[in-house]
């Protein structure tokens, strides 16, 4: 019986301390919501700090196996986080990276972390190093197959690559390894992923200083489903490439490219 009880007691408590631990990251985040109107920027950046302690606290918290509910947890955070235009137009966001240091560390194959990881941190952090550092430790644990489109994950490290740090020659690896990852599945997102991340690899390797390519990812993360900063973002650095874009009916965009340099 008292094994029994003990059996019981364990798990509850362990997700009891879990929660706890998870669950203090959400008042700071409801403060610095409700008192962005009238608070003093000194007053922002204190509470930022103390945000990015709770965060250190989180990075050395044991999980008791619940790894992805954690990830989960802090990911639910960043969002709130991310989504403060007013706040982060006065603060910056500096603690991107550390929100995905958690996330990825404890759920190395959230694939929609990936993307997030990119846009918050390389685009509008400016740290696409750490951004690409914490995708390159995460793509150790993954594999073509595991997670489903992980492939999606080196298009992404290559687009950080190529326009943040101006890197065509890791860009091009890594668009190359999109392909490689892609081609090994039949269906017909696979295939168009696998055709253009190899055509992409392929036009770096020739021209790695071309504008023209830099255009062509800017328009990736254009079409990427992205959020209505990150489209104005991509269509002014089109613009300062000498490209034009052109919204269509269906609310994609079309890409009118200068002449090929």
């Amino acid at each position: 019986m008292l094994l029994s009880r003990k059996a019981i007691a364990t798990p509850f408590v362990i997700c009891m301390c879990i929660l706890g631990v998870g669950l203090i990251q959400f008042p700071q985040l409801q403060k610095l919501i409700n008192t962005k109107q009238s608070a003093s920027l000194e007053t922002l950046k204190k509470e930022i700090q103390s945000e990015n302690i709770r965060l250190n606290f989180l990075k050395k918290t044991p999980t008791f196996g619940y790894n992805n509910f954690i990830a989960d947890l802090v990911y639910l955070n960043f969002l709130q986080y991310f989504g403060d235009d007013e706040v982060r137009d006065k603060t910056g966001y500096s603690l991107s990276p550390e929100y995905f240091e958690i996330i990825l560390e404890r759920d190395p194959r959230f694939l929609a972390a990936y993307r997030s990881l990119s846009i918050s941190t390389s685009l509008y952090a400016a740290m696409p190093e750490r951004a690409i550092a914490l995708s390159e430790k995460g793509l150790k644990s993954l594999s073509p197959s595991v997670p489903e489109k992980s492939y999606y994950i080196w298009r992404y490290k290559g687009v950080d690559e190529l326009l943040f740090l101006g890197n065509a020659k890791a860009a091009e690896q890594s668009f190359a390894t999109a392909a490689n990852w892609a081609s090994k599945f039949s269906d017909e997102e696979s295939q168009m992923i696998a055709n253009t991340s190899q055509k992409t690899a392929e036009f770096l390797g020739r021209n790695p200083n071309s504008k023209y390519a830099q255009i062509s990812t800017w328009a990736m993360v254009l079409n990427n489903h992205v959020d209505e900063r990150t489209q104005k973002r991509a269509i002014r650095e089109i613009e300062a490439l000498g490209g034009k874009v052109i919204t269509i009916p269906e609310g994609n965009h079309k890409i009118v490219f200068p002449p090929k340099d």
